[in-house]
C-alpha cells in the first residue's frame, strides 16, 4: 500500500514538474518583454526632444514655405461675392451681371482695407500679365453712383472686363488650392477653358532653368570625383602620419568663409588677376583670357568649395579596403589595370556614390557662387528663389522652384537606391 502511494505521488510530481517549469519560463518571457518595453519607453522619452526640436524648427517651416505653392487664399478672401458668382459660369459667353456687380463690391471693399487691392493685384497679375493695372485702375475710378449697368460701366472703364479670357482667369484662380505656381514653375499656364497649356515662348524661363542647375551640379560632381578620386587613393595609402597632414590641408576650405572664398576666386580670375598675368608671364596666351562671369569661373569656384566633400566619403571606403585583393589578384596573373577595374574600383563604389549625390545635392542649392562668378546665363534656381523673395515678394513662385527643385532631389535619391539596389541583386 505505501509503495503505491509512493508511485502515486513520483507521478503526480512528474505530471507538476513540466508544468512547473513553464510557469517558469512564461515569467521570464513576461519579465523580458516588460524589460524591453522600459527600454523603449526611455529610449523614446529621450528622443522626443529631438524630434519636436526637428519639427519645429525644421519640418514645420519647409512645409510652411512650400504650402505656398499651392496656397490661393488672396483670392477667394477678397473677391468672395465674385468667386460665388462664377460658380455656375459655364465659359461659353461673358458671365451676367451678378458677376459685374459682385467684382465691383469685392474691389470697394478691397479699397477700404488698405492695400488688399494691390496685394490681389499683384496675385492675379502671376497668372496673367496685365492683371495689375486692371484690378489698380478699376478700383481707383469706380463711380460713387450705381449705373443701370455695371457690365457696360466696367467695359467703359477698360475693355479688357469684356473679354473672355479676363473672366477666365478669375474662375481658374477662385479655389483656395492652386495649381498656377507650379505650372508656371515649369513653363506651363492654365488656359481660358482650365486645361493645361505650354506657356508662349518668349516667357519660357523655368524649365530651362531647370536644366541648366541639373546640367552644372553634374558637372561640378563629375569634376569632383576625377580630382577627388586620386586625393582620396593617394591619402589612404600614405602613412598616417603624413596621410594627417595631408588631411589638414582637405579640411582648411572649411575654416574658411564661403563668400571669401568665392571673393577670392572673384580677385585670383579677373582680367588683370594673379592667373592671367601668370599666363601672360609665361606666354601662353597673348590677351587675358575671359575666366570670370561665366560657366568656366562657375565650375572653379564650385569644385573648389564642394571638393572635400567628395574626398572624405571616398577615403573612407577606400582605408576599409584590404591590400591583399589586388595583391593576390596580381598573384594570379591580372595586370595593374585589370586588378583595378575588377578587384578595387568595385569596391570603392559606395564612395563614390555617396560623394557624388553629397555633392550634386548641395550643388543644386547654391546661390552666392553662381550670383558672384557667373554670368546671366550660369545663374542657377536658388538665385530666382532669391530673387521672388527679396525682388517681387511673390512667395507662392519661389515656393513653388523650391518644391520642384526638392523633387527633383528626392527622384535622384529614389533612382540612385533602385540602382544600387539592382547592382546588388545582379551582383549575388
Amino acid at each position: 500500500m505505501f509503495r503505491l502511494q509512493a508511485n502515486n505521488s513520483a507521478k503526480l510530481q512528474s505530471l507538476a514538474g513540466p508544468s512547473r517549469i513553464g510557469r517558469r519560463s512564461t515569467g521570464l518571457k513576461q519579465d523580458f518583454a516588460r524589460i524591453e518595453r522600459g527600454k523603449r519607453n526611455r529610449a523614446l522619452i529621450l528622443i522626443v526632444p529631438v524630434f519636436l526640436f526637428v519639427l519645429v524648427m525644421f519640418v514645420g517651416p519647409i512645409g510652411l514655405f512650400l504650402f505656398r505653392s499651392v496656397d490661393n487664399s488672396i483670392v477667394p478672401r477678397t473677391l468672395p461675392r465674385t468667386v460665388a458668382a462664377l460658380e455656375e459660369w459655364d465659359r461659353r459667353d461673358l458671365p451676367s451681371e451678378a458677376a459685374f456687380a459682385a467684382i465691383v463690391a469685392d474691389l470697394r471693399a478691397a479699397k477700404q482695407t488698405g492695400n488688399t487691392a494691390a496685394v490681389l493685384a499683384r496675385r492675379l497679375n502671376a497668372a496673367q500679365v496685365g492683371f495689375r493695372s486692371l484690378i489698380l485702375k478699376t478700383a481707383n475710378k469706380l463711380p460713387e453712383e450705381a449705373p443701370p449697368s455695371w457690365h457696360e460701366a466696367l467695359i467703359q472703364l477698360d475693355r479688357k472686363w469684356g473679354e473672355h479670357e479676363t473672366w477666365a482667369v478669375l474662375k481658374n484662380e477662385s479655389g483656395r488650392i492652386t495649381p498656377s505656381y507650379l505650372l508656371a514653375a515649369l513653363d506651363l499656364q492654365l488656359a481660358p477653358d482650365g486645361s493645361v497649356q505650354a506657356t508662349p515662348a518668349e516667357r519660357a524661363l523655368y524649365r530651362p532653368l531647370l536644366w541648366r542647375t541639373l546640367e552644372i551640379s553634374g558637372e561640378v560632381a563629375l569634376l569632383c570625383l576625377l580630382l577627388g578620386y586620386p586625393t582620396a587613393f593617394v591619402l589612404s595609402v600614405t602613412p598616417q602620419r603624413w596621410a594627417n597632414i595631408l588631411m589638414i590641408g582637405v579640411l582648411l576650405p572649411f575654416w574658411t568663409s564661403l563668400l571669401v572664398r568665392t571673393t577670392a576666386w572673384v580677385i585670383l580670375l579677373q582680367g588683370n588677376g594673379p592667373v592671367n598675368q601668370g599666363l601672360l608671364w609665361l606666354g601662353f596666351v597673348e590677351a587675358p583670357l575671359q575666366l570670370i562671369f561665366n560657366r568656366f569661373g562657375v565650375l572653379v569656384a564650385m569644385v573648389q568649395v564642394l571638393l572635400p566633400f567628395m574626398i572624405l566619403p571616398l577615403y573612407s571606403v577606400m582605408k576599409g579596403i584590404s591590400p591583399q585583393h589586388v595583391r593576390a589578384a596580381r598573384s594570379l596573373g591580372a595586370t595593374t589595370r585589370t586588378a583595378f577595374l575588377r578587384v578595387y574600383l568595385p569596391q570603392t563604389l559606395p564612395g563614390v556614390a555617396a560623394g557624388s549625390l553629397l555633392v550634386f545635392i548641395m550643388a543644386l542649392g547654391y546661390y552666392i557662387t553662381p550670383a558672384l562668378v557667373g554670368g546671366p546665363n550660369d545663374q542657377m534656381i536658388s538665385y530666382f528663389v532669391s530673387y521672388h523673395l527679396n525682388e517681387t515678394n511673390n512667395w507662392g513662385m519661389a515656393s513653388a522652384l523650391g518644391a520642384i527643385l526638392l523633387v527633383a532631389t528626392v527622384l535622384l535619391i529614389v533612382l540612385l537606391g533602385r540602382a544600387v539596389a539592382v547592382r546588388r541583386v545582379l551582383g549575388r
